[in-house]
C-alpha cells in the first residue's frame, strides 16, 4: 500500500513505476524529442548560410551599349545596376534584418553601408548637377523623387521596408534611363561638363579623405590640430587642444574595413561608366591617365582577404595591419582626385 500511495502521488507523465516498483526513465513530450536531435541541424544550417551570405560581390563588367552611346546613359545605367546588386546579391538587403542569420551578421551590412553612401551621393550629384544645365534651372522630375527614396533610413525593417523605398528609387531612376534614351524626350538630360565631374568628385575626395582618417587611426595616433590652419582668422564653435590622441575603438575595427570595401567596390564602378560618359571632357584635358590610375590604386582594395579576422598589427610589428593597408590605397586614391579635381577646373 505504500508503494501505490506513493505512485499515486507521483505527477502524471512525468515518472513511472513498472510492477515491482521500479522507476522508468521519463519520457519527456514528443515535440522536445523531435527538436533536440534537429537543433544541431539548424544551428549548422545557419552557419552555413552565414558564411553564403558574408561573401562579398565581385566586381561586374561594364554593360555594353549597341549603337550609339547616348551621353550619361552609361553612369545612369551602373547606378541601378550597383544599387539593385546591394539589394540581390546572396541574402538580400540585410542591414534591417531582425532573424538570424542576419541579425548576428556585422561585416556585409557595414559593406551595404559604404556601398549606399556612393549611390546616395552620385544620385544627389545627378540630381543636382548632371541633369541640370545651369543653377537655375528646373531639375529632372524622376530624379528629385529617386534621391529622397535612395536617402531613406537604412536599417528600417517595416512600415516601411528599406527595400520597398530603395525599389521606388530604382524604378524612377529607370523612368529617367529610358527618357534619357529617347530621342524625343528633351526634358530628359545629362550634360558631360567639367564642372559637374569636379562637382560630384568634390563629395568622393571629402568621403575618401573620412576614411583614410579612419583607417590610418587603427594603431592610434598623436596628431597637430590643424583644423583652423591657414587662416588667421578663422574660429570654431567648441575649442579642441593643440594636440589629440585619434584611435579607433577596436570594435569598430573591421566596421570600417568593410564600409571602406564597400565604398571602392562602389567608386570602382561609377568612375569606370565616368571615364565614358565623361571622355570627350577628360581627354580635352589630358586627364583620362590620371582617372584610370584612381581605379586602378581602388580596384586594388578589392582583393581576396584570406584571414578569417581582420588583423590590427602595429605599422612596424609581426602582424599585418589589414586597415593601414587599405589606408593606403584610399589615399593615394584621394590624392589622385584631388588632383584631378585641380586639372578640370583650369581653363
Amino acid at each position: 500500500m505504500a508503494i501505490r500511495d506513493w505512485k499515486d502521488k507521483l505527477p502524471v507523465n512525468k515518472l513511472s513505476l513498472n510492477k515491482s516498483g521500479a522507476l522508468l526513465k521519463p519520457t519527456g513530450s514528443p515535440l522536445r524529442r523531435l527538436m533536440l536531435p534537429g537543433l544541431p541541424l539548424v544551428l549548422i544550417a545557419l552557419l552555413s548560410l552565414s558564411w553564403y551570405w558574408s561573401r562579398e560581390p565581385a566586381l561586374m563588367p561594364m554593360p555594353t551599349t549597341t549603337g550609339p552611346q547616348v551621353t550619361g546613359a552609361l553612369t545612369t545605367i551602373t547606378l541601378i545596376n550597383v544599387t539593385t546588386v546591394l539589394l540581390e546579391k546572396p541574402g538580400g538587403y540585410l542591414s534591417n534584418d531582425i532573424t538570424p542569420p542576419g541579425l548576428w551578421l556585422d561585416n556585409i551590412p557595414q559593406w551595404e553601408y559604404g556601398v549606399i553612401i556612393q549611390v546616395r551621393d552620385l544620385s544627389k550629384a545627378l540630381r543636382e548637377a548632371f541633369s541640370r544645365s545651369q543653377s537655375q534651372s528646373q531639375e529632372d522630375k524622376d530624379l528629385s523623387l529617386a534621391e529622397p527614396r535612395l536617402n531613406f533610413n537604412h536599417t528600417s525593417w517595416i512600415m516601411p521596408r528599406t527595400e520597398a523605398e530603395y525599389r521606388k528609387g530604382l524604378d524612377y531612376l529607370r523612368s529617367y534611363h529610358a527618357r534619357l534614351q529617347d530621342a524625343d524626350a528633351l526634358d530628359a538630360q545629362f550634360y558631360a561638363r567639367a564642372d559637374n565631374l569636379s562637382y560630384w568628385l568634390g563629395t568622393v575626395q571629402n568621403r575618401l579623405g573620412s576614411l583614410s582618417q579612419r583607417l590610418g587611426a587603427s594603431v592610434g595616433q598623436k596628431r597637430i590640430n590643424t583644423d583652423l590652419a591657414g587662416d588667421a582668422e578663422a574660429r570654431q564653435s567648441t575649442p579642441k587642444p593643440s594636440e589629440l590622441e585619434i584611435k579607433t575603438p577596436w570594435r569598430e575595427l573591421d566596421d570600417v574595413f568593410y564600409e571602406s570595401r564597400g565604398t571602392t567596390w562602389a567608386l570602382v564602378h561609377f568612375l569606370k561608366a565616368v571615364d565614358r560618359d565623361f571622355e570627350a571632357v577628360l581627354r580635352k584635358k589630358n586627364a583620362q591617365v590620371s582617372l584610370r590610375q584612381i581605379i586602378r590604386e581602388l580596384e586594388a582594395t578589392q582583393a581576396p582577404l584570406f584571414s578569417p579576422m581582420i588583423l590590427n598589427g602595429s605599422g612596424f610589428g609581426v602582424l599585418p595591419n589589414h586597415s593601414l593597408t587599405m589606408a593606403s590605397y584610399i589615399s593615394r586614391a584621394n590624392a589622385a582626385i584631388i588632383d584631378l579635381r585641380e586639372l578640370l577646373e583650369r581653363g
